[in-house]
């Protein structure tokens, strides 16, 4: 099994993109990070402070979403804010739904989806200040640590905050499985 993670070169959550990806890593699949640009991902914790430098693997238009079985998209406000106006991100998190896969997503990475959208009908979780976004989107919006759905044709994990990474890791992990 194989997995990607999209991120922007800047903003992303550290915890966010690093926890699922070592539980990943850890249960033996192959994972690919994507970024608009092969220049270091620069994490931040708490939206604020610097965390780790991530290299990412290759290029959001560099992928083929064929390749992978689970997309998996951190969040981090900057990050999400970022990646919904990536034309390559857009058009990856709409492939992965398209082609009945697997999409995770964390925090603030659900605006991707709306953007994408693909989130009509949905039941999804996010950080909270997301909810009406996500509604007017048109998908229902559930205060749970772990959501799981499978409406429309395709699978969606979503959690809400870096309190919730054990849920959220451990349902990415299975889905890739």
């Amino acid at each position: 099994m194989s997995a990607l993670i999209i991120s922007t070169n800047y903003g992303v959550e550290q915890d966010e993109l690093t926890q699922p990806l070592e539980a990943l890593k850890n249960a033996g699949v192959v994972v690919t990070i994507a970024a608009p640009i092969l220049d270091p991902i620069e994490t931040l914790v708490g939206d604020k402070d610097p965390g780790k430098s991530i290299e990412p693997n290759t290029t959001l238009e560099g992928v083929d979403p064929a390749e992978f079985d689970v997309l998996v998209i951190p969040g981090g406000t900057i990050n999400a804010d970022t990646l919904r106006t990536e034309k390559a991100a857009v058009a990856l998190v709409k492939a992965f739904a398209d082609a009945g896969k697997t999409i995770a997503a964390i925090c603030h990475a659900p605006w991707v989806l709306a953007e994408a959208g693909i989130i009509d009908g949905k039941t999804l979780t996010s950080y909270p200040s997301l909810s009406t976004d996500l509604k007017n989107a048109g998908a229902h919006w559930a205060d749970v640590e772990l959501q799981e759905c499978g409406a429309e044709g395709w699978t969606l994990l979503t959690s809400r905050s870096p309190k919730d990474l054990d849920a959220f890791s451990s349902a990415v992990v299975m889905a890739a499985r």
